[in-house]
């Protein structure tokens, strides 16, 4: 239906509050809608007769079983879609392709680039961050500009990098979304679901040995939880593959939750705290044999 289906868009968009200069009768606006569909076409008369004489709540419901000819894609249905692309994908230059085409995440229209990925493919580490910045989206890479400068020297303090070509010591990097929202806004809940396959997908072709989740969008989203990145950066986790429609699936990795470089930016006080993530990080590696 029309307007339920249109309200349902709004809805995955984060789109919750109507704002305007002046109140819109909009039971007005379905009446004379209504007595234009019944001029315009005379086979629908029958359907339409008395609709302007009926109550509001009335005529919004009789209005709302109207059916639409081109039904609007919403979040649940892009999500869809997102799986059957992911799963399709077969190698990482297929799902950046891939990616690439999609349509279904409406923040691809405001974005220069898309943000894939950079680093050694064959890392042993995973980082993923949370959304790409505007040096990000505009070259095309994550992690750039004055964060990407900050990341690089706490990577650097545990003798780990991006251009590394050994595997021990190099890191892998991308985010949760490949998108910059406008703005640099919080990205919304159904563009993080939409997202999800395909980062998931991303995390099953690399096959880590330890994922880094940089930021409390990240975290959550990857983990599955809801508790804020100062929490969820003082335990260790296990990250299990949540979309259950993925064909290729992965189990308890290693994973390990810290503060985003951008907040370490305008918030200083807690590089303490990070580098104890990258002792933590460092431990890890010595044990597993890595270094």
């Amino acid at each position: 239906m029309l307007q339920r289906a249109a309200l349902q868009w709004y809805i995955d968009n984060g789109v919750d509050e109507a704002l305007g200069d002046a109140p819109i009768d909009r039971f007005a606006a379905s009446e004379a809608a209504a007595k234009a569909m019944a001029k315009a076409k005379p086979n629908a008369s029958v359907a339409m007769q008395d609709f302007a004489g009926q109550n509001p709540l009335e005529r919004s419901a009789e209005a709302a079983s109207i059916p639409q000819e081109t039904p609007l894609l919403g979040a649940s249905q892009a999500q869809e879609e997102a799986v059957k692309t992911a799963n399709a994908a077969q190698s990482l230059a297929e799902l950046q392709e891939a990616i690439a085409a999609f349509e279904g995440i409406e923040i691809k229209k405001t974005a220069t680039k898309m943000v894939f990925a950079d680093g050694n493919p064959e890392a042993k580490i995973m980082l993923i961050g949370d959304v790409p910045n505007a040096d990000d989206d505009r070259h095309g890479k994550p992690f750039l500009g004055a964060n990407g400068q900050m990341l690089d020297r706490i990577l650097a303090a545990i003798g780990l990098s991006r251009s590394n070509e050994d595997t021990a010591k190099a890191v892998y990097l991308t985010n949760i979304l490949n998108w910059r929202p406008p703005g640099n806004r919080t990205p919304t809940a159904s563009e993080i679901a939409i997202s999800l396959p395909f980062i998931e997908r991303h995390i099953a072709l690399i096959k880590p040995d330890l994922i880094i989740l940089c930021g409390a969008i990240a975290a959550k989203a990857i983990l599955g939880k809801t508790e804020g990145i100062s929490r969820l950066r003082k335990s260790k986790h296990s990250y299990t593959t949540q979309t259950a429609e993925l064909e290729a699936k992965l189990k308890n990795i290693p994973a390990i939750a810290t503060y985003h470089p951008s907040y370490l930016l305008t918030t200083p006080l807690q590089k303490k705290a990070v580098w104890a993530d990258m002792l933590t990080i460092q431990s890890f590696i010595d044990s597993s044999g890595q270094s």
